[in-house]
């Protein structure tokens, strides 16, 4: 009980914290940057999830793991790209955009590859979804929140100037404790399952990480877009990823299997992407 309410709650805050920090003209920059944003959007919206799904098919992962990748390859990117992308001194206003936009339309996309997925990996032992429902569950817990976060900033600005400081750290706190919580209750499928799921998520942050800024270059963008491109192509919200698949697979204590490779693809994330920042600081942006 206290994760079903902990979990979803805690989702809302940080989804709130990150509106908080947009405004509308997060979303109209795109148009002044639209190969940017297309490149951006197709990588994360397309390309990821079929390279995630090759990846899985090929290293041959457990079922519930299998649809657990899919559930993180749908997510939306989050406020640690924003921040990760802030230290590649790349183009944080393009991330902040990409976060906004992307943040509304998985609402309807996750649940989409979501079902699919679940009728290809688990067949017949795939438990009843509801679509409309997962969709609205979605809307609840990540789009309606960012939504709220951008009303208060919008009409009561100072407040939100000074409180969000405060609530990025809380934030992150909550971050912190909801992989912890992950991997504590399902810690022997954790580690059953490690060796298999760990070079699936690995394999997939790089390929995503390097289609990202290869793509930017193949369509003549500047080395801010690339990084910022390449940032947003490779990181997901695994605090999504994490809610999700407790809502899917709900287990009577703990967090549900579908969750396992949200949670550890939220450590392993910091080991790929921060050397690729710091890589590219050195060697690129000067």
């Amino acid at each position: 009980m206290i994760i079903d309410i902990i979990l979803p709650l805690s989702l809302v805050f940080i989804m709130l914290t990150l509106g908080l920090g947009l405004t509308i003209n997060d979303f109209t920059n795109l148009i002044y940057a639209p190969k940017a944003f297309f490149v951006g959007i197709i990588n994360q919206m397309l390309l990821l999830p079929i390279v995630a799904f090759i990846i899985i098919s090929i290293i041959g992962l457990t079922e519930e793991m299998a649809v657990g990748v899919m559930i993180l390859a749908s997510c939306p990117g989050g406020v640690t790209s924003n921040i990760i992308t802030k230290l590649a001194k790349g183009d944080t206003a393009l991330s902040i955009s990409y976060t906004a936009v992307i943040s509304i339309l998985t609402v309807i996309t996750l649940p989409l590859i979501t079902g699919f997925s679940m009728q290809h990996f688990m067949g017949v032992n795939a438990p009843e979804l509801n679509l409309i429902s997962l969709c609205l569950t979605m809307f609840l817990i990540t789009a309606l929140p960012v939504l709220f976060g951008m009303l208060v900033r919008s009409k009561f600005s100072a407040f939100a100037n000074s409180f969000e400081p405060m609530a990025a750290k809380i934030s992150t706190l909550l971050f912190i404790i909801i992989i912890i919580g992950a991997l504590a209750s399902e810690w022997h499928t954790f580690i059953n399952n490690i060796s298999s799921l760990a070079p699936a998520i690995i394999l997939l942050m790089v390929i995503m990480i390097t289609i990202g800024y290869n793509s930017s270059k193949w369509f003549s963008m500047n080395n801010q877009q690339a990084v910022t491109v390449a940032i947003e192509s490779g990181i997901q919200n695994g605090t999504v990823g994490i809610t999700i698949g407790n809502i899917i697979l709900n287990p009577q204590s703990g967090l549900s299997l579908l969750s396992i490779p949200s949670g550890v693809y939220s450590i392993l994330m910091y080991f790929i992407c921060l050397p690729f920042v710091f890589w590219y600081v050195k060697n690129i942006h000067k």
